[in-house]
């Protein structure tokens, strides 16, 4: 048995309406905490017109990550969180051989 309570000041309203708002800020606090591995973190431009077009591909990235768990992921995948989602899926373990003049990148096989 699970047990909620939140205080609020605010008059006449239904619990569940309030409870409803509630949880939907809470889901907004979650996305603010996934962006931050995904490059909000810091700002690394000078400028702010700069620092605009980061916020905006970082807006992409972080479209990218909602969207892909919806659509392409199945089961326990699908709550990972970003970075260790981002470690899952974008990271391969490779060797760069460097035989006579030629560079080869070897893929793990799993």
């Amino acid at each position: 048995m699970r047990i909620t309570c939140f205080a609020t000041n605010t008059p006449d309203r239904p619990i569940a309406e309030l409870e409803l708002r509630h949880r939907l800020r809470a889901e907004a606090e979650d996305r603010t905490q996934a962006a931050r591995p995904t490059g909000l973190r810091d700002l690394p431009l000078h400028h702010t017109a700069q620092n605009k077009v980061w916020l905006e591909i970082v807006q992409i990235a972080l479209d990218l990550m909602a969207w892909m768990p919806m659509l392409a992921l199945r089961g326990k995948a699908r709550l990972r969180e970003p970075r260790r989602l981002g470690y899952r899926l974008f990271t391969a373990a490779a060797q760069l051989v460097t035989t006579g003049r030629r560079r080869i990148l070897r893929l793990t096989r799993h």
